[in-house]
């Protein structure tokens, strides 16, 4: 067979991804021809894609071409297969056209291009959320998937024309675009110029004609009520009626949580925050607060579930801290350790238990599994080239070198991992290295190392890859990265460091080093389990009853994913291994970077002075989860979504709906006389919830929380609909109708209570209190709608749930946060009255020490006096000062000066 493609034929993405299905099946030449260039003898224009059987036909449909690739896989045509190839030809290609046409051929952008192609986007973003498979027709990929990811692609992967709503369609389409087939068919084709590659395609094309009289629209409510049935409608009337006693036994809460077999048994954590640094908002949705969603999400379901996480205190960040303190690093360690837990207290993280990696049990439970390692020969030794600071005299971890990327070239590679490119690096690797401490140019010297065998676990860790990825809930980047690490080989990672705080290596000659902490980091979650009960073993080495959930940032991956894995593997001793790698990307800052140092953004220890409540940023953040790309947090966005969403929407119709049963019916829930269009309604309340089930069981937050506000949004329409406060006035039977609107309104908002508590858990209690809903309805979440509120309950107080933000407010905090703290906090130091100097009993420093800090102080003050020349933005010269200004300090403490106070410019 002879397969033929061309650049820029859009045709040709699909027939070259599904051309991987006949690899090592049947012989297949590939052959990239011309625009201009016929294949075909009896064709008189030239056509591409074109496949040439053996036979000497000739097949030219694409999707015939894919059909028949996957015919020859071994695949089976099924009926649904055949729907979307249809859908596909007749409905998604016409609305494809239109929008590739405006925007490649007529230059439009935005709604021009999107508004053809909604509604079939919609359609498919609908049809994946209604089942639990991940793609259209399954568990696994199939022929409708590859065909239309090659035609969507040209336009989808720019995240422009994906839209954000679309949860289960981003999922979908950026699953399919990390698969290499699909990563290979999109090089070939688009050559790296995205959709402008279709260019001289298109514009050889007549202007394509959506078919007259179809609206487009992006509101699919009243289409999803219109296809319910009436056995839908049956079985959500039959479970509203059962009510209360529906619910199952209430499962007593233990200590310690513990796995019980037969039973459901989640082991959730979220990665080690360093000790040493206070968590931003990146940090905080990356890790803890994605968790925490899942973790009360499993408790409302009754499941066994461990939620855990920790301070990892050990390594060079923890003794440069310690050193730039003045205190030791285990002083830095429980300073810090008490700074994470309170903001994590605050932020209302419901962990099991919170521990640190500075244990005993980390010692003991590291070096055992070094030693089976060691034992099994999976530990190599090598001498390693490793990069010396002369003037901080020691070796420098790798994240204590910055320097310019061997791969991509980005200037602020760190010396173990280039964050824009995701590549490993050895930090002798880096270009232009410099010291992060002091700046200074590090020099090569030599060490003996131990490294973990990777390549020799290598084959270990892609069979159990092969088992854990299918049906799992792996996110579409960390599959990618796991797999980019996987194509390249695996090579020998180096397990140990040059320095004294850490876990001591219990092997001969290396009595003076101690573990890589991304070696131990990981089996710390065990350690903290340790502490928690004695029967840690039950979680950790019990795989065939334990579901392991794991959350990160998406820099965190290899670890979790291939180093962990290959040695637990190693091990032998049946650990257990993760079963879900859950990863989000990176939130940024308005327009840049989360910077301490700038004193831009904003960080956990702050967001409790800002005034605002703990369960809006937990709401702001979650809304803004970065589950498919990176996402910004912007003050003006989350003043809109609290106002919108929050206040106008969820909190406008929970106050109505009690409000209504405290007026009109003294605090009683009234009776409740069902019409058809109510039952409708319990319908699509109870669809909207199996949709939330859905959306949560897949660990896909930010989109469950849309479920939340539909049926919020739906609630408000049918008060507004329905206008019980003028049916109360009425006749009888207007009243009996506000009584029963108000009953099933009170009813949604109750349910609402438990759907938002893994969201929103103090506004959610708050609500409960209100309606005083019963304790089993509040500590359960059921897959129907019931009717939890019945005829004659009697409800609480009900008094508002949100306070508007103010323009006035948000722009105070905006510039607050945009450098404008370290700004006041210099203007503070400033305005201080002077006091009389008091002598501190340091010992001084030696003078290798004072003459390092004297260079510092010389190179800082010539970076503020160029800034000043340069005229440079007063942010970045305030933090530059502030840093003149510590080194300062620390040189006088050095030389054992009393610290003086800064005098302000006279003006």
């Amino acid at each position: 067979m002879r397969l033929f493609v061309s650049e820029g034929s859009p045709g040709s993405l699909p027939v070259l991804a599904a051309a991987a299905r006949v690899r090592g099946r049947a012989e297949l030449l590939i052959s990239t021809v011309g625009p201009e260039e016929c294949v075909v003898p009896f064709l008189a224009r030239p056509k591409a894609p074109v496949l040439q059987l053996d036979s000497g036909n000739y097949l030219f449909s694409t999707s015939a071409i894919c059909r028949y690739f996957f015919l020859l896989s071994g695949w089976e045509q099924d009926d649904l297969t055949n729907q979307w190839l249809e859908w596909e030809a007749t409905e998604l290609q016409p609305a494809l056209s239109a929008a590739l046409h405006c925007l490649v051929v007529q230059g439009k952008k935005g709604e021009d291009v999107l508004g053809p192609l909604r509604r079939a986007l919609t359609h498919i973003d609908h049809s994946l959320s209604r089942q639990h498979c991940p793609f259209l027709v399954g568990d696994t990929e199939s022929l409708a998937d590859i065909v239309l990811w090659g035609a969507l692609y040209p336009l989808l992967q720019d995240p422009t024309y994906l839209p954000e709503e679309l949860g289960a369609l981003q999922s979908w389409f950026q699953m399919l675009s990390t698969q290499e087939p699909c990563q290979r068919a999109a090089e070939t084709v688009l050559k790296q110029q995205g959709v402008l590659a279709l260019r001289p395609y298109l514009q050889k094309q007549p202007q394509p004609r959506l078919p007259e009289g179809r609206a487009v629209s992006n509101e699919p409510e009243e289409e999803e009520l219109a296809t319910l049935s009436e056995e839908d409608i049956l079985m959500a009337v039959t479970a509203w009626e059962r009510g209360l006693g529906s619910l199952p036994p209430l499962q007593p809460q233990q200590h310690p949580v513990l796995p019980v077999a037969g039973e459901r048994n989640v082991l959730i954590t979220s990665a080690l925050p360093y000790v040493n640094n206070v968590p931003h908002l990146g940090n905080i949705i990356g890790c803890v607060l994605s968790a925490d969603v899942f973790a009360r999400y499993s408790r409302l379901r009754q499941w066994n579930t461990l939620y855990l996480c920790g301070t990892d205190e050990y390594g060079t960040a923890t003794e440069t801290k310690a050193m730039e303190e003045g205190l030791t690093p285990q002083e830095i360690c429980d300073k810090y350790h008490a700074i994470h837990a309170d903001i994590y207290r605050w932020f209302n993280i419901s962990f099991d238990t919170f521990g640190r990696t500075t244990t005993p049990y980390q010692t003991k439970i590291t070096q055992d599994i070094f030693q089976r390692l060691l034992t099994r020969g999976f530990v190599l030794q090598d001498t390693v080239e490793q990069l010396r600071c002369e003037q901080c005299a020691r070796f420098l971890a790798d994240r204590f070198v910055e320097g310019v990327c061997p791969f991509c070239g980005y200037e602020e590679a760190r010396g173990d991992q280039c964050d824009k490119c995701g590549k490993l690096i050895n930090a002798i690797e880096l270009k232009k290295p410099q010291c992060k401490v002091c700046r200074s140019c590090p020099v090569v010297r030599s060490s003996r190392h131990l490294f973990l065998d990777l390549p020799k676990l290598e084959k270990r860790l892609e069979d159990w890859l092969g088992k854990t990825l299918p049906g799992s809930d792996w996110t579409p980047n960390a599959r990618f990265i796991i797999r980019s690490w996987l194509r390249d080989g695996l090579k020998p990672r180096c397990i140990t460091r040059d320095l004294k705080w850490g876990t001591p290596v219990p092997l001969e000659g290396f009595e003076d080093k101690v573990f890589y902490v991304w070696f131990d980091a990981t089996i710390g979650y065990l350690s903290i389990t340790a502490n928690y009960t004695d029967q840690w073993e039950r979680w950790w080495k019990n795989p065939e009853q334990v579901d392991l959930y794991q959350f990160m940032a998406k820099d965190n991956v290899p670890f979790h994913g291939l180093v962990f894995p290959c040695s637990a593997l190693g091990a032998e001793d049946n650990y257990t291994l993760v079963k879900n790698l859950i990863a989000t990307e990176y939130l940024n800052y308005e327009d840049g970077k989360f910077s301490k140092s700038r004193g831009v953004g904003v960080f956990g220890d702050m967001a409790q002075d800002t005034g605002i409540p703990a369960d809006i940023w937990r709401f702001y953040l979650l809304y803004i989860r970065p589950e498919g790309q990176d996402s910004a947090f912007s003050w003006t966005d989350m003043m809109v979504k609290n106002n919108s969403e929050l206040l106008n929407n969820l909190g406008n119709f929970i106050n109505r709906a009690g409000m209504f049963v405290s007026k009109f019916f003294g605090g009683c829930v009234p009776e409740m006389v069902l019409t058809q269009d109510d039952r409708r309604l319990l319908a699509h309340i109870s669809w909207e919830l199996q949709h939330y089930h859905q959306l949560l069981e897949k660990v896909r937050i930010r989109d469950a929380l849309r479920s939340i506000l539909t049926i919020s949004r739906h609630g408000n329409q049918y008060i507004q609909v329905n206008e019980p406060w003028k049916r109360i006035k009425g006749s009888e039977v207007d009243r009996q109708r506000a009584g029963t609107v108000t009953g099933v309104a009170v009813n949604i908002a109750a349910l609402l209570s438990v759907m938002l508590q893994p969201y929103m858990p103090t506004v959610s209690a708050t609500i409960q209190t209100q309606l005083q809903l019963p304790l089993p309805a509040c500590r359960i979440l059921v897959t129907s709608f019931i009717c939890a509120l019945p005829a004659g309950h009697q409800i609480g107080t009900v008094s508002p749930l949100f306070q508007k933000l103010e323009n006035d407010q948000i722009e105070n905090l905006r510039q607050r946060f945009g450098g404008g703290q370290l700004e006041e906090s210099l203007e503070l130091k400033a305005k201080r009255s002077p006091k009389p100097a008091v002598v501190e009993e340091v010992s001084a420093a030696g003078p290798q020490q004072i003459r390092m800090l004297m260079e510092e102080v010389t190179k800082q003050g010539s970076i503020v006096r160029e800034l000043k020349a340069q005229k440079a933005d007063k942010n970045q010269v305030a933090a530059e000062v502030a840093k003149l200004l510590d080194l300062k300090k620390q040189l006088a403490l050095a030389e054992g000066k009393p610290i003086e106070t800064p005098k302000g410019k006279k003006k």
